[in-house]
């Protein structure tokens, strides 16, 4: 009995400390592979999801474009009805000063 416990007890000993250390590293190692793995997917949700955002400003920035090409469009229609209106006015009032001249003629013979 004193051969096991001078001997073999302090090498049971040694071994289970070298065990734990060997069973702890491996546990570490494992650990340490699953939370990279945990960090890549997290890292490719979020490099997603900022893909979908930056296709959703695109899209709007396309929209927006469309919308001011339309404005400028509409902007010059406005300008073109109100050069068309004012020629139309200048011959009304032309028209109206011919017909206000016969009709003063027609009085002026009767």
């Amino acid at each position: 009995m004193h051969a096991f416990t001078t001997y073999i007890a302090p090498v049971l000993s040694a071994l289970g400390v070298i065990s734990a250390i060997v069973l702890g590293w491996i546990a570490f190692r494992r650990t340490s592979r699953t939370d990279s793995e945990s960090e890549g997917k997290n890292n490719g949700v979020i490099l997603t999801e900022l893909g979908y955002i930056k296709s959703g400003i695109d899209d709007m920035k396309r929209k927006q474009e469309r919308q001011e090409e339309f404005r400028l469009e509409d902007v010059k229609n406005i300008a073109a009805v109100a050069a068309s209106t004012k020629q139309a006015h200048k011959r009304i009032d032309s028209l109206e000063e011919r017909v206000n001249t016969l009709h003063q003629n027609h009085h002026e013979q009767t």
